[in-house]
């Protein structure tokens, strides 16, 4: 260990087969750079409350707002961008729009980093 407690290799090899594995296994650096926004998105504290709230059941903008009890057009703004991160999407019906999660993975997404939270918890 160095003084900082960190744990680090005391000698200097690079282990290059297993690198060379590995760097063709990882996404490219555009795809991480597409996972970082993801995962930017998720890290504010309303839009995560609106994807938890929509992995539960689809809801329309007054129904996030009365939820998370923030204005509907500050919802508005936070659905934007998670549209644009493909984490959500919508459906109009007459006058009404619903917000779901985008597909199945970011439900999983969503429900294991809960289950992961809560697990830790105890």
């Amino acid at each position: 260990m160095n003084k900082d407690n960190n744990i680090v290799c005391e000698v200097n090899f690079i282990d290059e087969k297993k690198v060379k594995s590995v760097k063709k296994r990882i996404l490219d650096d555009f795809l991480i750079n597409e996972l970082s926004e993801t995962f930017k998105s998720l890290s504010d504290f309303t839009r995560l409350k609106i994807l938890l709230a929509l992995a539960e059941d689809e809801l329309c903008v007054c129904d996030i707002a009365a939820l998370t009890d923030v204005s509907v057009s500050a919802i508005s703004h936070q659905l934007r961008l998670l549209k644009n991160n493909r984490l959500v999407n919508h459906r109009k019906e007459g006058k009404m729009v619903y917000y779901s999660l985008d597909d199945e993975h970011i439900n999983k997404i969503v429900n294991e980093a809960a289950k992961h939270t809560k697990e830790n918890k105890k």
